[in-house]
């Protein structure tokens, strides 16, 4: 029989939509339980600050479709230290705090291994919209930011063939090219750049506008990861190389917010309820995360050690059928 009986959720890091439902799955499991649920405002800052507050049912009602957390998030440069671990922990205890779960990346799930070396169980929840945790195939948020993308690149298309430009469209993703290749298919981008294949800019852009040009196509867009690099220079580059105007646009951070799909909404409040059932038996360092078509759970420093190889074969997909 497990002896836990209070247990915090934060949000940490980079927002992401679905953050909502986790936290409500989170704290709805926890109390149908019998555990109580202390709300953790503004990720590891809040844990330092004891900005900690008893959540009841009805303060997760209606925000199951609201983009964003309602817990706040930051980055804790204090967190980790020695110093403002210890504070943590005193706060763990001056709440009777023995176990919480942490939505985040991989940078928040370095503190929740460091908080379950001393003693207090965590269970990560994956939360972000880059796709990039390496121990599962779906973070929460990647679809919505995916849509999102998605949307706002087909408006921009409908100026773009107006003018008969090329649209050079940065999309988010950090060091990852998930979002990118993603949103790039749904778009039927002409080219697709990623941080994990490199490119050559005559054979993967210009040489592939010539080709569509000569069947009579006359406007063109090409996605970029951010984590390419500059793409105001990328369109400068197609621009000079093939003379048609050429416009760049960042989508920036409009991508991480928005109410979340249908996807984002049930992945997030299955993986919550998932992260209060590991910790209601007492199971702590670990992470949750979603492989195969189930959710499974992984060993932190296990989780923290592995490799998420690109999807090469669906990039290759995509320039195959970008002609």
């Amino acid at each position: 029989m497990s002896n836990v009986t209070a247990i915090g959720v934060l949000t940490s890091g980079g927002d992401a939509p679905g953050m909502n439902a986790a936290v409500r799955a989170v704290v709805r499991t926890a109390i149908a339980m019998g555990i109580k649920c202390y709300g953790i405002r503004r990720g590891y800052n809040g844990l330092i600050e004891g900005d900690i507050f008893e959540m009841s049912i009805r303060d997760v009602s209606d925000i199951i479709h609201r983009g964003g957390t309602v817990l706040y998030t930051a980055r804790s440069p204090m967190f980790k230290t020695e110093e403002g671990m210890k504070m943590a922990m005193d706060n763990c205890k001056k709440f009777g705090i023995n176990g919480i779960v942490v939505i985040g990346g991989d940078g928040s799930y370095r503190g929740a291994r460091d908080l379950s070396l001393r003693g207090i169980p965590c269970v990560g929840i994956p939360g972000t919209i880059d796709n990039d945790i390496t121990s599962t195939d779906y973070t929460i948020g990647f679809d919505t930011a995916m849509n999102t993308a998605m949307h706002m690149v087909d408006k921009l298309r409908d100026t773009t063939q107006s003018h008969e430009r090329c649209s050079v469209v940065e999309v988010m993703g950090r060091h990852a090219g998930w979002l990118a290749l993603e949103a790039g298919i749904a778009v039927g981008a002409t080219a697709i750049l990623v941080p994990e294949v490199e490119y050559d800019i005559d054979r993967d852009i210009v040489l592939k506008i010539n080709d569509t040009q000569r069947s009579g196509k006359k406007h063109f867009i090409i996605v970029v990861a951010e984590g390419v690099g500059e793409v105001s220079k990328v369109a400068k580059q197609i621009e000079e190389k093939t003379g048609i105007e050429s416009r760049a646009t960042v989508l920036g951070h409009v991508q991480r917010g928005g109410s979340p799909t249908v996807r984002d909404r049930e992945m997030a409040s299955c993986m919550g309820n998932y992260a209060v059932k590991l910790l209601s038996q007492g199971i702590g360092n670990r992470v949750v995360s979603y492989r195969s078509g189930k959710i499974v759970d992984f060993d932190i420093f296990e989780a923290l050690n592995m490799t998420k190889p690109f999807d090469v074969a669906k990039y290759e997909t995509a320039n195959t059928i970008s002609i």
